[in-house]
């Protein structure tokens, strides 16, 4: 279900910098039927599973393909992947798209969620040239998914931008707003005509929070300072003209949507005292890469934005390091969305930091998507598993196995072997319900 444990630790190392404590609490959205309750899910709940392009495709180098920034990050610093992997040839999934297919065909999925990797379609970054190579690859993909009654679901980005406009100045770069309109605007051309659902860009707080402030995320570049935030505004201001390009230009012919996608954990207060602490924290992960899209005012969080100031202010700046939207940019993002998708690992609670601190886990299994629908009204229309397939986990390299079908590193052909997890989501997806999770119950996941 998830690729993020590389993630979970960062986060932690960047939250107790700032004098937050997280514990986790682990949390499996299909674990659990309670007292024996037939849970079914409702009519038109979509069952899917997600990859991304870096981590399953391979042919890093094949014909016209441009360089990315994972690519060059790892070609340069093997040391920083726990097993000195890298993606160059994964999944193998561009040779091995009809495999990927097969499976998750065998699964029964309403859809398959996949990225298409920028520098394969435009091997420049920016939009004179278009690779046909690149642009069969993905077109034989959704055109063998659609075959199977499998709807793609395509990511614009999921991580793995051009390394030319990297060396740009990348995310922290304003022309990038514009780059990234000129690729959406090729993409929804290309393949909009199948492709009903988009998502602009993947986790922007991985993008931006833990690759700007750790440094140890593709582009290896460490600034916490100023970086990750210009990198928010950018990436905000760049899903914003993508959507509004679809919204203007696509959606009144192919009738699809766009929006999105955050990571998400839930915060709570480790006690009573620290329920203001837990507010902060929640406005900063959802805030940041929420509120300037999803509320009415627009703009950064008010309670973020005021903190960032006075702790500028304090160190030393003439002004506020987080860079401020304009009345054109606040109207520009409102509201640019068709739904709110977000990525779920794990919750947290979180108190104020003490020397000698350690981290306790505890593993939670709950029927949470049907309790959502269910008991709190919330409209959920489908379910992502991540992965479909075992992957190049970034600096976890392929030491961490996430996949509902094991793969095969050490065989050139990289064969795909259904785990138990698949067979258990297989038959989940086919009853529409959590009734047979009992049959399971002594295997494992």
């Amino acid at each position: 279900m998830t690729d993020r444990q590389p993630i979970y630790t960062t986060w932690m190392a960047i939250l107790k910098h700032s004098g937050f404590l997280y514990e986790k609490i682990y949390y499996s959205a299909l674990a659990s039927v309670v007292c024996g309750e037939l849970r079914k899910f409702p009519p038109g709940f979509k069952w899917g599973a997600a990859t991304s392009s870096y981590q399953i495709e391979g042919a890093w180098n094949v014909s016209d393909k441009g360089e990315n920034i994972w690519d060059r990050f790892i070609h340069n610093n093997p040391d920083v992947i726990i097993d000195s992997s890298n993606g160059d040839i994964a999944c193998d999934s561009y040779h091995n798209w009809q495999e990927d297919v097969r499976i998750a065909a065998e699964l029964g999925l309403d859809f398959y969620r996949f990225s298409i990797s920028w520098p394969r379609l435009l091997p420049l970054g920016t939009s004179e040239k278009i690779s046909e190579v690149g642009k069969d690859y993905y077109n034989n993909l959704i055109n063998g998914l659609l075959e199977k009654g499998i709807q793609p679901v395509v990511t614009l980005y999921h991580w793995d931008l051009p390394q030319r406009l990297q060396d740009l100045g990348g995310w922290a770069n304003p022309y990038i707003v514009d780059w990234f309109a000129d690729y959406a605007r090729i993409a929804y051309k290309l393949f909009g005509d199948r492709v009903k659902t988009w998502v602009t860009i993947n986790e922007p707080i991985v993008v931006c929070d833990v690759a700007y402030n750790t440094g140890s995320f593709a582009p290896g570049v460490k600034d916490p300072e100023f970086a990750s935030y210009l990198c928010n505004k950018n990436i905000l201001l760049a899903h914003a003209k993508a959507w509004r390009i679809y919204d203007e230009e696509f959606k009144p012919k192919y009738h699809g949507k766009a929006g999105i996608t955050n990571q998400l954990f839930w915060i709570e207060g480790a006690s009573s005292e620290y329920e203001e602490l837990a507010e902060l924290v929640r406005q900063y992960m959802a805030g940041m890469y929420s509120h300037a899209i999803y509320t009415k005012e627009g703009g950064w969080p008010p309670q973020i934005e005021k903190l960032i100031a006075e702790k500028s202010k304090k160190e030393g700046h003439p002004r506020s390091r987080l860079p401020p939207f304009t009345k054109e940019e606040i109207e520009l993002i409102k509201g640019t969305y068709d739904f709110y998708g977000f990525n779920y690992y794990t919750s947290r609670q979180v108190r104020k930091s003490r020397t000698g601190d350690v981290i306790r886990y505890w593993p939670l299994g709950s029927g949470a998507i049907w309790l959502a629908i269910n008991e709190d009204g919330v409209n959920v229309t489908g379910y992502t598993a991540w992965s479909l397939m075992d992957n190049f986990e970034w600096t976890d390299g392929y030491i961490t196995k996430f996949g509902l079908y094991e793969v095969d590193f050490t065989d050139p052909k990289r064969p795909r072997t259904p785990r138990t997890s698949a067979k258990y989501y297989k038959d989940v997806i086919r009853s529409h319900s959590h009734e047979v999770y009992h049959k399971y119950m002594k295997d494992e996941l």
